[in-house]
């Protein structure tokens, strides 16, 4: 007797099924990954919530840790030096710190790659040349561009914030299979544990003009918060002028409102 095509068919994949259940090799890496792995904490900041706001003194502190720290590994490559006028520089300022950049440039009588000062309409050089530099001044991992990074990762400034500050020893029970290897550095924020950037920040790193005391928790705060404006500038505009529209339907609702119980008021007579 024949047997119907289906159940062969449904017979083999069951086959198959307990194949694979079976000889599947079992890891306990992801689990153990999982289980050290630590969530972002929350870095509350005053553009957070319904009504956000910029503090400049933040952002001129986290702008600070960027340049002296930061740029060193890191570009920014969406912000001009324009930009920074929103912070609250003037645009003596502005040019001042410009200048403080060598950014590429051409030799116009030799053609040759040279470099010269910066001007507010460029915008913040790469500390590498190109991909490869990068790699090769960093144990061959690829420090990512910080303009928009708040946004890139997921967490956003939590996530930055959390890792700036997470570095630590590992564990005493971390499995072998995940201890960092030689050029790593273990931080449990990070989705692999590891991670090749080596602590950034150490206390006393900067010294900040308005006397604030330049802890790591203070500087991973204030770079954090520097972050989160150059990847939405015009976050508290647009919040305003979102805010600024709502009211506007709201009153115009209520006179359309008040206006059909006008007109309706004297047919119902």
């Amino acid at each position: 007797m024949v047997r119907p095509l289906g159940f062969l068919v449904g017979l083999g994949f069951i086959a198959a099924l307990l194949c694979a259940i079976f000889t599947t090799p079992l890891s306990n890496e992801p689990n153990a990954a999982h289980e050290f792995h630590k969530h972002p904490r929350h870095l509350a900041l005053s553009s957070d919530g319904l009504f956000p706001r910029w503090d400049l003194q933040k952002l001129q502190r986290g702008m600070q840790v960027y340049k002296e720290v930061c740029s060193a590994c890191h570009s920014l490559n969406h912000v001009a030096f324009r930009d920074i006028g929103e912070l609250g520089y003037t645009e003596g300022q502005v040019k001042s710190f410009a200048k403080g950049f060598q950014v590429p440039s051409v030799n116009p009588d030799t053609g040759e790659p040279a470099t010269r000062d910066g001007l507010p309409s460029d915008y913040f050089p790469a500390p590498y040349a190109n991909e490869v530099a990068a790699r090769a001044a960093n144990n061959n991992a690829l420090p990512p561009d910080l303009s928009l990074i708040t946004k890139a990762r997921e967490g956003g400034k939590d996530y930055v914030y959390s890792l700036l500050t997470g570095f630590q020893n590992p564990p005493a029970n971390l499995p072998k299979e995940l201890q960092p290897a030689t050029g790593l550095h273990y931080n449990p924020y990070f989705a692999n544990l590891n991670l090749a950037m080596a602590p950034p920040l150490s206390d006393g790193q900067v010294t900040y003009a308005d006397g604030t005391k330049a802890t790591v928790d203070q500087m991973a705060s204030d770079v954090t918060a520097f972050l989160v404006w150059t990847a939405e500038p015009k976050l508290v505009k647009r919040v305003q002028v979102g805010w600024a529209a709502a009211l506007f339907l709201v009153i115009f609702c209520v006179l359309a409102y008040l206006s059909y119980r006008n007109i309706w008021a004297d047919k119902k007579h």
